[in-house]
């Protein structure tokens, strides 16, 4: 795949259409689900002492639920998606965090004065 390939190719997978769902419609109630999207590509070419050239690149997307519009009785609302993942990593840093604090406390009382 030749490099304006590629960047072609990238810069179609992060349109504003891959942002958003199509709307879901049900029971009067619109949802229109969203995403944010983090990409890039890198690419290069070169030649060799026998003269020999080539090139190569590569891209990648990630994708994460950000939340979704609610679309009801005429009124807009947004409801973030909840990464739990984060979540739980958040809380188990703060934990740990809390642990040493306290055993920091703990020394501190115990040394003689």
């Amino acid at each position: 795949m030749k490099i304006d390939e590629l960047i072609a190719k990238t810069k179609d997978s992060l349109e504003a259409k891959k942002v958003y769902a199509e709307p879901y419609e049900k029971d009067g109630i619109t949802v229109i689900a969203a995403a944010t999207l983090s990409g890039g590509s890198g690419g290069g070419t070169g030649r060799d002492e026998k003269g020999q050239e080539g090139e190569g690149g590569g891209f990648g997307v990630i994708a994460k639920p950000t939340g979704a519009y609610v679309i009801s009785d005429g009124k807009v609302r947004w409801e973030p998606a909840v990464d739990v993942n984060r979540l739980v990593a958040t809380a188990g840093v703060v934990a740990i965090a809390a642990l040493f604090v306290a055993l920091r406390i703990v020394r501190a009382k115990a040394k003689p004065r």
